[in-house]
């Protein structure tokens, strides 16, 4: 590898550009690969996990031309594009390492691991030679000492922290660190769930699959994973009490604030299928005689995803579902060219079908595309609004049960 850098920071690496001998981006760089050795022997540097289109790929440290601290050059050659798999005797330095609890040897204290240096030698070779150390988790004073200044790394830690792991991750959208935490060990990735708050837990376990959420769930003491399902949309908690069922998911509901476990229970009596266990409860719903400016004020509220925001329900009190008689829906396209002060009961789509909870996956899907909706108003026998389909639910149904995993693994010749 040709390169004027003999020393790089790991943790530095994390999320820098990877471009191709061409200039053009290929990905992110998300960890390093090393191989421990035993006799205090510096690990070996192997390769890169890079990021490319939230499929993780292995990079061999002889594929890449340059590395900074601000972008990595790969040379020319082909690189495997087959999702990474971890093989026996690798480590992965950023999320094995860092946050574990190692012993100077010469003072025998105990520190904390959050950062690795790799230099390279005269032969090509990169060696993970430096280890950046902090007395405490985050507010110790801190130093960079040799390798073979502390020991501890071949023992298993049980409760490794992650806040030096969770600050690399920092700013990242739900759905990209739900991605990453599906690639972590399951001991990790149950730690680093452990060190988030409720409500980031919560919006990260809404983009991961229903096995890995349960895992989650039941590694957590009762009453926080009660918390969790209730910072949870109610329709995605429902999808996972369904998928733990029995005994565990009774004791959480039992758990949960009554008016949060409320809607959830009302989900859990519909088939998973249909239009009442697609739907969420928590549409944004309006009386008639509100204003364009407060719809409008409603919609940008950021919590709202782009699907559950792109219309609002008109419906007499109670303006909680089960609501009250069922209005009609306001289109933001049409709120948009209103006057601000202009009432929303008079600005209704009254004429537009709505679903009965009982509808089929088919049936909804058709009436999403027979009216180009994104979300569509769900209504009981009594007119009452219960709920609304969106569009981002019927998709995670239509796809196959595990489309966000890929089973391909690389195959060493990156």
């Amino acid at each position: 590898m040709n390169t004027v850098t003999t020393r790089i920071f790991v943790a530095r690496l994390n999320g820098i550009t990877v471009f191709d001998p061409n200039g053009d981006q290929v990905g992110r760089v998300r960890d390093v690969v090393a191989t421990l050795r035993i006799g205090g022997k510096p690990p070996r540097v192997i390769g890169l996990v890079v990021e490319v289109q939230r499929r993780r790929i292995f990079v061999g440290i002889s594929r890449i031309r340059s590395m900074e601290t601000g972008s990595v050059v790969l040379g020319t050659g082909k690189v495997s594009v087959r999702r990474f798999e971890r093989r026996p005797g690798e480590t992965m330095i950023l999320e094995e390492l860092l946050d574990r609890r190692v012993t100077l040897l010469e003072t025998e204290q105990q520190v904390t691991v959050f950062d690795c240096a790799m230099e390279s030698t005269r032969l090509g070779e990169w060696h993970l030679n430096r280890v950046a150390v902090r007395a405490g988790r985050r507010r110790g004073p801190s130093q960079v000492v040799p390798w073979d200044a502390v020991t501890g790394f071949a023992l298993e830690e049980h409760g490794q922290g992650a806040e030096h792991l969770l600050a690399l991750y920092d700013g990242m959208r739900p759905a990209d660190l739900a991605n990453v935490l599906h690639d972590l060990s399951s001991k990790r990735r149950n730690e680093v769930a452990a060190a988030l708050d409720d409500e980031r837990l919560a919006d990260v376990l809404e983009e991961m699959e229903e096995d890995e959420q349960v895992e989650i769930l039941e590694t957590l003491e009762d009453e926080r994973a009660a918390d969790v399902l209730e910072a949870m949309s109610p329709d995605d908690a429902a999808d996972v009490l369904s998928e733990m069922g029995g005994a565990g998911a009774a004791r959480l509901l039992e758990l949960m604030e009554p008016d949060e476990a409320e809607p959830v229970r009302r989900l859990l009596l519909y088939a998973e299928n249909t239009a009442g266990g697609l739907m969420t409860t928590e549409p944004i719903i309006l009386p008639p005689n509100a204003t364009v400016a407060e719809a409008l004020a409603r919609v940008r509220v950021q919590e709202h995803t782009p699907a559950v925001a792109s219309q609002v329900y008109v419906c007499r009190p109670p303006a909680e579902t089960p609501t009250g008689r069922y209005i009609g829906v306001a289109h933001i396209q049409r709120l948009l060219r209103e006057s601000p002060s202009a009432i929303v009961g008079g600005i209704v789509d009254s004429d537009l079908d709505t679903i009965g909870p009982a509808a089929t996956l088919r049936q909804v899907t058709e009436h999403l595309a027979t009216y180009n909706l994104v979300a569509a108003p769900v209504v009981d026998e009594n007119g009452r609004l219960l709920g609304a389909v969106t569009v981002d639910d019927v998709l995670d149904h239509l796809l196959p049960e595990n489309w966000r995993k890929e089973e391909e693994a690389h195959d060493g010749t990156g």
